[in-house]
């Protein structure tokens, strides 16, 4: 047997094994609400080839790649225990197991670092919190579609309902309209199920969730209890009001909370899910989830500064165009937005350097920012140029940065990169706030210079709806917490 022939053949049987992998982990989703990830990156829903492919990125700090031979027995040690909502990264597991040297078999150790998912320990499935999209432009249908993913086992977040504009003045085939720009994204591609529309009812129809579509220009218009929503979490797309004043407009019957997605002003708590989410009072009815850029640069600043301090900064954005560019020269109330995005390369202001004191209250440093629109339609990166509080060398900052991505908190919201041709579309579809470019990062001395890539649209929307769903009370714990 020829090289190829063996490497052939290894496919073939880590096909097969991930073949076999994918009801195990839609059935544990489906009926016992959790959900399987690897390296923080979910298995749910996901093909044979798509498997493989996150096994294949998903390295220790070593660098050895994680094959399905070994976490297919975490998978199996899972699916024979009483398990109750959670999420369990066989990942970590696989790698901790590797690691320990108790001598435990895969199952008792599987059973010990997901005790608190098991048995009595175990949390009850809670009912569906009710959401509502308020908008549904870019992110809000990202956002939409991302919730009806969730809704897979029936648990968690449940999109009841969707405001737009038009009120009586709508056309004819408005609720189309929409329905068709909800199922298939120039950028994102085609949405992952099926959408019908019940013109009737004001309904689009997505993976069997019911979606009704109100009119309306103004919140002051809408009484929700009158669609059957209650209790429900209003996320604003808008970017209409970002103080409370405007943002209690929508605290309306059967609106319980109200989340942002634009920089809140004033006293609105500016969240960054994974590093102040749990700030955030029981009470509170109105918070922000900041921008975009916040969301990306403010988890590797908390971890460079856990580590290393950080005296001072600098952030420049080099940023995808967006909806409030116009695509020929017009007039706009900015002083450069008005030149066309597409064709020119735009100067202008972010706002995230300054939030980063909200979402990051104890980062003592000043950090500056700057910003420019280039003609890409998604995915944008920060160079973050920090001056540290000690010296140290590229070597060890990256293999900091690979290990917070893959065992801290916050692998989530960081992801890490060593492909050496990896340009902005290689991060459409990025789950992560933000990816630590490695190829680039620079470090010399106390100066360090970290290039994040992020896709300013779908990774946002995911620390959106992980936000929201620690609000609503459905965010169910991880397990292995940290790594062995």
């Amino acid at each position: 047997m020829t090289l190829n022939d063996d490497s052939f053949t290894d496919w073939k049987n880590r096909e097969e094994i991930a073949e076999s992998m994918i009801p195990m982990i839609g059935k544990l989703h489906r009926e016992r609400d959790v959900t399987v990830l690897l390296h923080s990156r979910s298995l749910v829903n996901k093909s044979v080839v798509s498997i493989l492919k996150t096994h294949r990125f998903a390295r220790q700090i070593a660098g050895e790649e994680l094959s399905v031979t070994e976490t297919l027995p975490f998978l199996e040690a899972l699916t024979t225990l009483d398990l109750g909502p959670a999420q369990i990264d066989i990942g970590i597991l696989a790698e901790s197991h590797r690691a320990d040297d108790r001598g435990l078999s895969v199952l008792d150790f599987t059973a010990e670092a997901v005790a608190g998912a098991t048995g009595a320990n175990k949390i009850d499935r809670r009912e569906p919190r009710d959401v509502v999209l308020y908008g549904f432009g870019r992110i809000g249908r990202l956002v939409a579609r991302l919730l009806i993913e969730k809704s897979g086992s029936g648990n968690g977040l449940r999109l009841r309902a969707i405001v737009v504009r038009g009120g009586g003045t709508r056309a004819a085939d408005d609720l189309v309209k929409r329905a068709s720009l909800l199922r298939r994204d120039s950028v994102h591609g085609q949405f992952q199920g099926t959408i019908t529309v019940d013109e009737a009812n004001n309904r689009i129809i997505a993976n069997g969730n019911e979606i009704t579509v109100i009119y309306a220009d103004d919140p002051s218009e809408v009484d929700y209890t009158a669609y059957g929503i209650d209790n429900a979490i209003l996320i604003d797309n808008t970017g209409k009001w970002r103080d409370r004043e405007g943002l209690s407009k929508h605290l309306r019957p059967g609106v319980d909370k109200v989340v942002l997605t634009a920089p809140g002003k004033g006293d609105v708590p500016n969240i960054v899910h994974g590093v102040n989410h749990d700030t955030i009072k029981p009470e509170e009815q109105i918070l922000s989830c900041a921008s975009c850029t916040t969301n990306a640069i403010v988890p590797p600043l908390k971890a460079m500064n856990d580590e290393y301090g950080v005296l001072r900064g600098h952030v420049e954005t080099v940023h995808s165009f967006t909806n409030d560019q116009n695509l020929l020269d017009n007039y706009h109330k900015a002083d450069r937005r008005g030149r066309s995005a597409p064709l020119n390369m735009v100067i202008t202001e972010t706002g995230a350097a300054s939030a980063v004191a909200k979402a990051l209250p104890d980062l003592q440093a000043p950090i500056t920012g700057s910003s420019i629109r280039v003609p890409v339609p998604d995915v944008s990166i920060a160079i973050l140029s920090l001056r540290l509080g000690r010296e140290t060398d590229r070597e060890t900052v990256l293999e900091y940065l690979r290990g917070v991505s893959l065992t801290s908190p916050l692998r989530r919201q960081i992801d890490f990169t060593t492909a050496p041709d990896a340009v902005s579309m290689d991060f459409i579809g990025s789950r992560h706030a933000s990816i630590i470019d490695a190829g680039a990062t620079k470090v010399d001395g106390d100066n360090a210079i970290l290039y994040l890539w992020y896709d300013n649209e779908f990774g946002y929307s995911c620390q959106v709806v992980r936000v929201v769903q620690h609000v609503s009370g459905v965010e169910y714990p991880t397990y292995p917490a940290t790594s062995v």
